[in-house]
């Protein structure tokens, strides 16, 4: 029998909590996946992140109807990555579930993402989406791009691919929670403490009655953290930029100096200014692009990414298809 947490960040799910919660009820009893696993949801952490609507009593009436709904309260709005580890925090289940408040995502899928890591080994599984999500084509456009620029600029197929629809090993989640330090991107953190990561492909629903509580400019924040928190690799591009320009010096005086002395070919005194504009642009490029490397290097002790994590059970490989 495993244990199923299920962490929700609510934000404005007054309208939208009720409905989700009873999707949920049904498998707070011992339910068989597909893949004949057992499973039995044991908890429904709902995270208040203080949002505009009445949430906080809407939770309150649902853990006074739902004895495994129990309620985490936040001092003020963190935002959802917050919002989500502090429910996993508090977690106890053997696997946690992270879901939205708006019912795009099904609970019954949450079986064939438990036999999708069962099957494969897995430690972490993200949803994987096989119809567009229900919002607008310029946010979809969007969001699509800057997950292929995330991919194309970090180097991490996988980073491209998260959803907030997660199932994650309990104890990696709880370690998770509490390593993790302020400013990191979630899925960046988990990235770092799992190594064997899956895709399980579900059907997006259409959102309930409520508004989305992301802005374009909140979701180019979380776009930016996501590029800030991965690694060091865009650091990497000013240090290379900077021995590109030193390149194009050398390579600019070598060609005025052989046509100065070969060709009998005036050289023009724009020549000049370009060599000194390219090779001390450069100097300072890679001068700037050390000290990020040293920055970055202290930017991931500070921001709590562990050395280790230590499990009580075997780690094992992952079942090749």
């Amino acid at each position: 029998m495993h244990r199923v947490s299920i962490v929700i960040p609510v934000y404005q799910g007054a309208s939208t909590l009720p409905t989700l919660v009873e999707e949920i009820a049904p498998l707070t009893r011992q339910q068989t996946t597909p893949g004949a696993n057992s499973f039995v949801v044991c908890e429904v952490l709902l995270v208040h992140d203080c949002g505009p609507d009445r949430s906080d009593t809407t939770i309150e009436t649902i853990c006074t109807q739902y004895p495994f709904a129990k309620s985490v309260w936040l001092s003020r709005n963190y935002g959802q990555h917050a919002a989500t580890l502090a429910g996993m925090a508090s977690a106890t289940g053997d696997w946690v579930v992270t879901m939205d408040e708006d019912g795009q995502q099904d609970p019954a899928d949450i079986g064939l993402m438990l036999d999708y890591a069962l099957n494969a080994s897995l430690q972490l599984v993200y949803a994987s989406p096989v119809n567009a999500a229900p919002h607008g084509w310029l946010r979809n456009a969007l969001s699509q791009t800057a997950k292929a620029i995330s991919t194309q600029l970090l180097g991490n197929s996988a980073i491209g691919r998260f959803n907030s629809f997660r199932l994650v090993d309990g104890e990696i989640a709880r370690t998770l929670a509490a390593y993790c330090g302020n400013g990191v991107y979630l899925d960046v953190g988990l990235f770092w403490v799992t190594g064997r990561i899956g895709h399980c492909p579900i059907h997006l629903r259409h959102e309930l009655n409520r508004p989305s509580g992301y802005s374009y400019l909140k979701l180019f924040g979380h776009f930016w953290n996501l590029i800030l928190t991965t690694g060091t690799r865009p650091l990497r591009l000013i240090t290379i930029m900077g021995f590109l320009s030193m390149i194009l010096a050398i390579v600019i005086s070598a060609y005025a100096l052989y046509g100065k002395l070969f060709g009998q070919v005036p050289v023009q005194g724009w020549a000049s200014m370009l060599i000194v504009v390219s090779f001390f642009s450069g100097s300072i490029l890679t001068a700037l692009g050390v000290i990020a490397e040293y920055l970055a290097v202290t930017m991931g002790i500070v921001m709590g990414k562990p050395l280790y994590v230590v499990s009580t059970k075997p780690t094992r490989p992952a079942v090749l298809p």
